[in-house]
């Protein structure tokens, strides 16, 4: 089960975190995302340890803690997109489908004529697409 999204800009400014427990954790779900950005600075700045290679978005499992796994994504353009989940047993191939989703939501909303770049996302459409994707996590549904 997906417990947390973020969207984080290429300066490390939070542009968007939707929480999707029903528990109060939402400092300690910022705090999991906080930590998280260490983890993707490390991995693009040092490309010569094994992992991913700087051309590859999907960064896979940034670390696992003891009731999460959090998953990382960076764009060309050097936003992240952070996934938190309290699934031991998950697929890659269902996280990089889900990225590949989530990225094409994020597209949509930026690209929308009244967002300010570098601002938050507070588009209604966006948090209800993320809902959708969210909801179908696992599923192995296409776009």
């Amino acid at each position: 089960m997906i417990v947390c999204v973020a969207v984080v800009g290429h300066q490390n400014n939070p542009l968007y975190l939707q929480s999707f427990t029903e528990a109060d954790d939402a400092l300690k779900l910022h705090h999991i995302v906080h930590c998280s950005l260490d983890v993707i600075d490390e991995r693009v700045n040092n490309p010569k340890k094994t992992g991913p290679t700087l051309n590859e978005t999907f960064l896979g499992l940034l670390y696992p803690t003891e009731n999460y796994k959090v998953y990382g994504y960076l764009t060309n353009t050097k936003v992240k997109f952070i996934l938190v989940t309290t699934d031991l047993d998950v697929r890659d191939a269902d996280v990089r489908n889900f990225f590949r989703r989530f990225h094409l939501a994020y597209v949509d909303a930026v690209s929308n004529p009244f967002h300010v770049p570098g601002k938050k996302i507070t588009s209604r459409t966006f948090a209800d697409r993320v809902s959708d994707i969210v909801r179908t996590f696992g599923l192995g549904t296409a776009v």
